[in-house]
């Protein structure tokens, strides 16, 4: 059988080829490379370029490839420019997943994981969260994935499909074997910019807000190792291709840093200074935002491998090393 990973010429897409690849997983990829790129995914992997809304594309790719199970991570990640341009963010991330589940259901694919976010949470307070805890996301990003696991969570009802809906708290790092690492130019994930500000790719970083209600007034998030979460992608399905119901869980450390914290990390693994602009809060912002991972350790039997900010700082900076090689040889 294979598993059909959407969205895996992408970050965290990437990794999860890698990991399913180094469990002796049959691997196909379908990304339209509008933020992936084709050296990301692993060369053992079928790549096929695509949207994952062509339904008679998914189809095909089912049947040819004996699919028994999809890992859907295609879709726009981005809290500020969701909130600028929220119907692009509902057709992508929400409309187009309607269209993958309907794919999948008619096809007969019993097992389905979906990319979730712990912004459907909203601002959560500074202590750690579960699952049952009130969904009031505060941007469209966080909205169009909610209603998502809501279409998952029906489509389960009605249908012959089972699914688990895996629901990050902030990924970081990257392999380390160096293999994939957060490529994207221009991204806004806190621990990327910061290593490219140290590297020199960018002439400063900004903090936006210094005023939330958090011991530093900078907001806190739980970071986790992208590597520890591809693992628990491969364990959830595991459990579901052993007959495990629907599930629905987070994956962070069950502990937070603030914007500052991470910035000093970076600044230790670097071994030098760099340029910080504090600036106003961003729309979309929650002051803290912390996992409470129980669900998923006793669950998917998840023992997450890397949690230490250091490490994943280091992990990213690498990476950011090796990029820089790859586009100088491409450039």
């Amino acid at each position: 059988m294979t598993v059909l990973v959407t969205g895996g010429a992408g970050y965290i897409g990437s990794h999860m080829v890698w990991e399913l690849l180094d469990a002796g997983e049959s691997v196909v990829v379908l990304d339209r490379l509008s933020t992936g790129f084709e050296w990301a995914v692993a060369p053992e992997a079928k790549l096929v370029v695509g949207d994952v809304a062509d339904e008679d594309l998914v189809g095909s790719i089912i049947r040819d490839n004996k699919v028994d199970a999809i890992i859907h991570f295609a879709g726009s990640i981005v809290v500020p420019e969701s909130v600028a341009d929220p119907l692009a963010y509902y057709e992508n991330n929400t409309s187009k997943t309607r269209t993958l589940i309907e794919t999948a259901v008619r096809e007969g694919v019993p097992h389905f994981i979906f990319s979730s976010t712990a912004a459907v949470y909203g601002g959560a307070g500074l202590e750690p969260v579960r699952e049952d805890a009130r969904l009031a996301p505060e941007s469209p990003y966080g909205l169009s994935k909610l209603m998502s696991e809501w279409m998952l969570r029906d489509a389960g009802l009605a249908h012959d499909i089972r699914y688990t809906a895996l629901r990050y708290f902030n990924v970081a790092g990257a392999d380390p074997k160096g293999r994939t690492g957060q490529s994207t130019p221009g991204a806004t994930h806190l621990i990327k910019v910061a290593c490219e500000t140290a590297l020199g790719k960018r002439p400063f970083m900004q903090v936006f807000g210094t005023d939330y209600p958090t011991p530093d007034g900078t907001c806190m998030r739980d970071y986790i190792h992208v590597s520890d979460l591809a693992a628990a992608h491969r364990l959830a399905l595991q459990r579901l291709r052993a007959g495990g119901p629907s599930l629905v869980a987070n994956c962070g450390y069950s502990h937070g840093y603030s914007v500052l914290e991470v910035i000093e990390s970076v600044r230790r693994a670097f071994g030098r200074d760099f340029e910080v602009k504090m600036g106003a809060r961003r729309p979309g912002d929650a002051a803290a935002v912390v996992a409470n991972s129980d669900l998923a350790r006793a669950e998917l039997g998840w023992t997450p491998q890397r949690d230490d900010l250091d490490q994943i700082v280091a992990d990213a900076l690498a990476w950011e090393r090796i990029l820089t090689g790859k586009n100088s040889a491409r450039g």
